[in-house]
């Protein structure tokens, strides 16, 4: 039986790999396994660790929640935190091979553990081209991971030409769409009593912060803003990741 560890820190993250969790929890062949950390485990962020574990929801089973982070802790620190934390945990799992998605510091700090410690590591949605330190960090996790998934001709080439070998290298197209044409999603009148959207017509505001250019993002907020005041239409805002 083969052990596969899953990485998961965020709602978007897990989003992509939950269909895949399931798949492969409900085959004999293989044993998963679930380290559950960054945001998930944040009260001001919805304490989403509930949805993966809890049996109401998700119910996913072999779980482990390791919190990574406190408010006042940067980057850097967290991927300190999250390498010493995944570390322990691997090496009592032994793990055949570790699953990681795109671009955060906590997949950064897991498949460098798998490298430097010989466990295999598959890095989905890595060859994508965003800027700033989210390109970086990408790239960087699929050097130091063995297998990829990725979306389009694009992003393979890309892997290609930094000296990833081709054979390892698979176009699956992006996990966003098995989500949207899931059948199993909510209707839209649910959403909006869950979060207490009362408008008829809205749009859905999102400001994506620079975070390389932080200096001037005031500036970025008060254009962003005043663009909506002007449209005079009405909007609901979502909240911004923990890493800004």
């Amino acid at each position: 039986m083969k052990k596969i560890v899953f990485l998961t820190a965020t709602r978007a993250d897990y989003g992509k790999l939950k269909i895949l969790i399931k798949n492969l929890q409900e085959n004999k062949n293989f044993k998963i396994y679930v380290f559950v950390t960054g945001m998930h485990n944040l009260k001001k962020f919805g304490s989403s660790w509930m949805k993966i574990q809890l049996k109401e929801y998700d119910n996913i089973k072999n779980v482990f929640r390791f919190h990574n982070q406190i408010s006042s802790d940067s980057a850097d620190i967290i991927l300190a935190k999250t390498v010493t934390g995944f570390a322990k945990y691997t090496k009592k799992i032994k793990p055949d091979l570790i699953v990681v998605h795109g671009d955060r510091v906590e997949p950064l700090a897991c498949s460098a553990v798998g490298a430097l410690n010989n466990f295999k590591t598959a890095h989905i949605e890595g060859g994508e081209v965003s800027g700033t330190v989210d390109e970086i960090i990408r790239h960087s996790i699929s050097k130091l991971s063995h297998i990829h998934f990725v979306t389009n001709k694009n992003a393979k080439k890309r892997l290609i030409q930094m000296g990833e070998l081709s054979k390892n290298i698979f176009i699956i197209g992006s996990p966003d769409i098995d989500i949207m044409m899931s059948s199993n999603l909510p209707p839209i009148s649910e959403v909006k009593k869950h979060y207490n959207i009362k408008f008829e017509n809205y749009g859905i505001g999102v400001l994506h912060p620079v975070t390389t250019d932080i200096k001037k993002f005031k500036k970025y907020i008060k254009i962003f803003v005043n663009v909506m005041k002007k449209s005079k239409q009405q909007f609901v805002l979502i909240y911004p990741n923990n890493d800004f």
